[in-house]
């Protein structure tokens, strides 16, 4: 789970051009959202799309669960884990 969990955050600093951020300064529980990292709703699309190609899942924005997976890296690494593979 720490390999997908650095691969999310290489992920997330590549695809939303974060170039002042290393991964480790990237802390697993925090949020990636509003006081965590800062993140915003573009980013999110962004970050979704590049997580879609990039680990083979899919995420339904419609869902008030897909707002759950977004949460951290962990929260992402845990939905990633359970679902990769799965997208159409």
């Amino acid at each position: 789970m720490d390999e997908l969990k650095q691969q999310i955050k290489e992920c997330i600093i590549s695809s939303l051009e974060l170039e002042d951020i290393k991964p480790e300064n990237i802390v697993d529980s925090e949020p990636l959202f509003g006081a965590g990292l800062g993140l915003d709703s573009i980013d999110a699309l962004e970050l979704g799309v590049a997580l879609k190609k990039r680990f083979k899942v899919k995420f339904n924005a419609e869902s008030a669960e897909a707002k759950k997976h977004f949460a951290s890296v962990d929260a992402l690494a845990k939905y990633i884990s359970e679902n990769q593979g799965k997208a159409d």
